[in-house]
């Protein structure tokens, strides 16, 4: 897994994780990397600091975190708890998805079918365009997305 600092076009940055570099761009390409303030899909790479550690018998001084625990991580590690929380997400993502359907592309005709009652409802996961998922809300038809990255079945070795 890779974290990657973005950009939108409207200036907004954030932070996105990715298995890869390609992952980053095919989903980019395909329109699903989204800003989170704005929803605009024109992203990219903003740029970023390499975190070069300082060697253990180099350091003169206790570390930042001991000295200052209040302080915002810059280049840190992820606190314990934080840790934690994303592996309860994942863990409950990972649940959810074994207990649903994956329909793909279909994800938004699915679900508009099962919310009008011309098909049973079920657990579904799948793709969806930000236009398709913003029309799906309009309409009142539930969804949310998947907060953890997720690799479609054939997409996987």
């Amino acid at each position: 897994m890779i974290v990657f600092d973005l950009s939108c076009d409207q200036g907004h940055r954030f932070e996105c994780w990715f298995r890869s570099s390609e992952d980053f761009a095919s989903q980019n390409d395909r329109g699903l990397v989204v800003c989170a303030e704005c929803g605009s899909t024109a992203v990219t790479k903003a740029p970023m600091a390499p975190a070069v550690p300082v060697k253990g018998n180099q350091r003169s001084e206790p570390a930042a975190m001991e000295k200052a625990p209040d302080r915002p991580l810059s280049g840190g590690s992820i606190p314990p708890e934080v840790q934690k929380a994303m592996q309860a997400l994942a863990q409950a993502q990972a649940k959810a998805l074994k207990e649903s359907r994956y329909v793909g592309d279909g994800f938004a005709e699915e679900s508009r079918a099962m919310h009008y009652g011309d098909k049973d409802l079920e657990a579904i996961h799948g793709k969806a365009t930000l236009k398709e998922a913003k029309e799906l809300l309009e309409e009142g038809v539930p969804l949310a997305p998947l907060l953890t990255p997720f690799t479609p079945p054939e997409d996987l070795n």
